[in-house]
């Protein structure tokens, strides 16, 4: 089961940031790994070098509009991008990332928080807090069958362990 809590630093997006930024189609036949290294580069090119596991991924509006492409949010997973937090999300995104394991939250104030700031995520209790503004916030919690199947690492993983009757 995955930490509910985790701490790391933020990297900050505006609105609008599609599918083909976070996984450009002309590099789809690469593996998931190469790929990864790509991502957000059309935006922040140093992005994929300097995200660390643990950090997490703070933007406006419609994050992850586009194509519908499991290969947006893969490829977060793969950088160690902890959670993604955006005013709203694009709901094939939204979907995708939740399915994969990486949650995907709502947080209406994502423009108070600043590139680098220090955070303190705990999924489980809703609770942001920006530890180098000295701020907590409440996020839109997710329902307590998604943070399982989240802490399960994901529909697939989460499915076989109900299948496996494990769920008790």
């Amino acid at each position: 089961m995955t930490q509910s809590a985790t701490t790391g630093r933020a990297f900050v997006f505006g609105d609008n940031i599609d599918t083909d930024v976070l996984a450009p189609g002309s590099l789809m036949k690469l593996s998931p790994e190469a790929l990864a290294t790509h991502c957000l580069e059309a935006v922040d090119p140093d992005f994929a070098r300097t995200v660390r596991p643990g950090d997490l991924l703070v933007a406006g509006a419609n994050f992850g509009l586009g194509s519908s492409r499991e290969q947006a949010a893969v490829s977060l997973k793969i950088l160690g991008v902890r959670a993604v937090l955006a005013t709203s999300f694009a709901r094939i995104f939204w979907r995708n990332a939740i399915n994969l394991g990486l949650p995907a939250l709502v947080f209406p104030q994502a423009g108070e928080v600043r590139a680098q700031d220090l955070l303190s995520l705990n999924i489980q209790d809703g609770c942001l807090e920006n530890l180098d503004q000295n701020r907590s916030y409440a996020i839109q919690p997710l329902p307590s069958h998604l943070l399982t199947m989240i802490a399960d690492g994901g529909l697939i993983p989460h499915l076989k362990r109900r299948l496996q009757g494990s769920d008790a």
